[in-house]
């Protein structure tokens, strides 16, 4: 396998180094402390975003016809590498990126790909995803929420938790019930977080400002163009969804710089000449390094065209256990860093690799799926 980036995608980094350099403010560490999900950087997005779209780096990888760049998915994976690194001044607008609109453009009908698309091109419009529910974590296909046909369209009643973004997005891409089979019952509805019966409240929490929330749905009528696919045919666009959200976003971008940094300043205390340090670092660097490699194999599937596999739930443990010897090392040689949670990097590198074996799927279901799909095991 060749490592290096190609002369095309190394260009392409450097035109997003120079963007980011010229878009984000000399403040932007201490105002936004690296926090997706904060106010203060999903404002920022609003006019961040279209000023990407407008140089050609907010959806590269799309179809020019869609109003995209036509490029391969590795530049779209150079640009999610420099988005997160520097915190993601996107906000939650990555989502729409990575799978949203990607979604709608695949299973979409023209009027929704007419409603929904431009506002994703524009970078104008925020997305938050509707599908864990208080009895439906990581399994989803156990959700209660429903939505019942009237002559208008639905009506959907339920609950969802842990969106994150909800508080700050324009639009909502959720599951509902619509039959009774466990998959075969499933639609998917784009709804806009406006619409009167819908109650959103901010669940504070460890990793972000806004990232979690409850959100409550009581006799939220929505019309029938609000449903994404074939009625009872939403498991399908899930699996699509879910394949792009696990390894949608390059966690461990953020990670390296931060162990880069804490190494950093463990040099200057003359601290990093001890060998527990230095070997811990190394097996931390090492995991990350095995997780980004596994990540760009599941992207090389997808400039081959090659069909989604099990390889998406190895990456993405990997990613955690990557994560988790972070944690480990800022715990065990940052320990002052974090408790005084003065340092941005530290700080969000604490934050972010203390949830990421529970977001976009845990990592014992992540385990499960490797179990069944790759390693074929009996499930008794």
């Amino acid at each position: 396998m060749e490592f290096a980036w190609a002369p095309e995608h190394e260009e392409f980094r450097r035109k997003i180094k120079a963007a980011i350099d010229r878009l984000l403010p000399s403040d932007w560490a201490e105002k936004s402390q690296y926090d997706t999900s904060s106010e203060y950087v999903s404002k920022f997005s609003r006019t961040f975003c279209p000023a990407l779209a407008k140089e050609g780096l907010l959806i590269p990888h799309w179809p020019k016809e869609l109003g995209g760049g036509g490029l391969d998915p590795y530049h779209h994976w150079v640009l999610g590498e420099e988005m997160i690194k520097v915190g993601e001044p996107r906000s939650y607008q990555y989502m729409n990126v990575n799978w949203a609109g990607p979604a709608i453009i695949r299973f979409g009908t023209d009027e929704q790909k007419q409603q929904h698309i431009s506002k994703i091109v524009a970078g104008t419009h925020i997305w938050c995803q509707g599908f864990s529910e208080p009895s439906a974590g990581s399994d989803l296909a156990a959700i209660r929420t429903t939505a019942e046909r009237t002559p208008n369209g639905y009506v959907i009643n339920g609950s969802k938790i842990w969106t994150s973004g909800a508080s700050l997005a324009d639009f909502c891409f959720m599951l509902a019930r619509t039959g009774t089979e466990r998959y075969g019952g499933i639609s998917v509805f784009l709804v806009p977080m406006k619409t009167p019966g819908i109650d959103v409240r901010i669940i504070p929490c460890l990793v972000g400002e806004r990232s979690v929330h409850e959100v409550f749905f009581t006799n939220v009528e929505v019309p029938e163009s609000a449903r994404l696919g074939d009625e009872n045919d939403g498991w399908k666009v899930v699996r699509a969804v879910m394949h792009n959200e696990r390894v949608g976003m390059p966690r461990y971008a953020l990670s390296m710089r931060v162990l880069d940094h804490a190494v950093g300043l463990l040099k200057k205390k003359n601290r990093f000449k001890d060998a527990a340090v230095r070997s811990y670092a190394a097996k931390t660097k090492a995991a990350l390094e095995a997780a980004r490699n596994l990540m760009l194999n599941i992207i090389d599937d997808r400039m081959k065209g090659k069909a989604p596999t099990a390889t998406t739930s190895v990456a993405r443990y990997a990613l955690v256990t990557g994560d988790r010897w972070l944690l480990g090392f800022l715990n065990d040689f940052m320990y002052e860093e974090v408790m005084s949670g003065k340092d941005p990097l530290i700080n969000v590198g604490y934050k972010r690799t203390g949830s990421t074996g529970i977001g976009a799927g845990s990592a014992e279901i992540q385990l499960n799926l490797i179990a069944r799909d790759m390693l074929r095991l009996p499930r008794e």
